[in-house]
């Protein structure tokens, strides 16, 4: 019979616990993500492309800038565009570094990392993480551009005497030295997919001229090694993807950032030598699960009350 001190009216009816199960998205190119109905949050990394090296003579392209944070508010059962910026493309006779693409998801953008400096133009160049200088005179890119907190990337190393400097990392400057060809920044490790990768290392400066040293190594995240006269810089293992070694003269090619790990390219060496591409970006996502009760809705036809009320089971 019906309750005679009032509330809910209907099947007698115990509420069980239900779980929404987390959910993990990996995106290594451009796509949508439609969040699950009772997503109120969610844990992202967004790697945008990295920058090329310079092409002769020349500097570590900047790695792609580095977000990651948990909590970020967002509304279940909606579609997000996600955008995986590539990775700035391999530079030729004397050019500068190209830069990455930035990677977008909801409000939060990663700059592409800045082209390497050049004999064509000393100067770094600035974004997520900044190009490496081709020589003493050029000015290393900055990194953090334009700024966020926390920051997504570090400036690139200063050039010495037929030395490049290293491209920024995530987690460091370019290396700057008069030995060798500058190490690229290191990025920054994370898990958010359940495997630990490093992401956003710097590319690798060129070393040439008299009595050089080896081309500078990629920074940890998929950074390409910068070419060299004798000994070309090795690229980093670290990330998703490797990123590619220098190369010797004839060809005197930077390696290549990692494919999606937002590595900086290596700088080249010669004057019709390409410089190394930087590797493309990656967004990844993760719906934290949500713990709900399965309420009953309130409202029966009227097969649902005779049934219910003959069984015994109406309140």
């Amino acid at each position: 019979m019906a309750n005679s001190n009032g509330g809910f009216v209907g099947i007698d009816y115990v509420p069980e616990a239900a779980t929404q199960s987390a959910v993990t998205t990996t995106f290594t190119a451009s796509g949508t993500l439609t969040t699950a109905a009772r997503t109120v949050s969610i844990d992202y990394l967004v790697v945008a492309g990295g920058a090329s090296g310079g092409a002769q003579n020349a500097a570590g392209g900047g790695a792609g800038g580095f977000r990651t944070a948990t909590g970020l508010s967002i509304s279940g059962s909606t579609a997000y565009p996600i955008t995986v910026g590539a990775g700035g493309a391999a530079a030729t006779l004397e050019a500068r570094g190209n830069n990455g693409s930035n990677s977008v998801f909801s409000s939060i953008t990663s700059t592409g990392g800045g082209g390497g400096g050049s004999d064509g133009g000393n100067d770094g160049l600035a974004g997520g993480s900044g190009g490496g200088a081709n020589q003493p005179g050029g000015t290393a890119g900055a990194g953090n551009t334009p700024p966020v907190s926390p920051s997504q990337g570090n400036a690139g190393g200063a050039g010495e005497t037929n030395r490049g400097g290293g491209g920024g990392g995530a987690s460091a400057v370019g290396v700057a030295t008069s030995t060798k060809g500058g190490n690229g920044g290191a990025g920054t490790a994370s898990s958010l997919d359940g495997t630990p990768y490093f992401y956003s290392g710097g590319g690798g400066g060129a070393s040439y001229g008299p009595a050089p040293g080896p081309g500078g190594t990629g920074g940890a995240g998929g950074g390409g090694g910068g070419s060299a006269t004798t000994t070309a810089g090795a690229g980093d293992s670290s990330g998703r993807n490797a990123g590619g070694a220098g190369n010797v003269t004839s060809p005197g090619a930077g390696g290549a950032g990692g494919a999606n790990t937002g590595g900086g390219g290596g700088g080249g060496l010669g004057r019709s030598e390409n410089s190394g591409a930087g590797g493309s970006g990656i967004v990844i996502t993760k719906q934290p699960a949500v713990n709900f009760v399965n309420n009953t809705s309130g409202i029966w036809d009227m097969n649902a009350v005779y049934d219910n009320r003959k069984a015994g089971t109406w309140v």
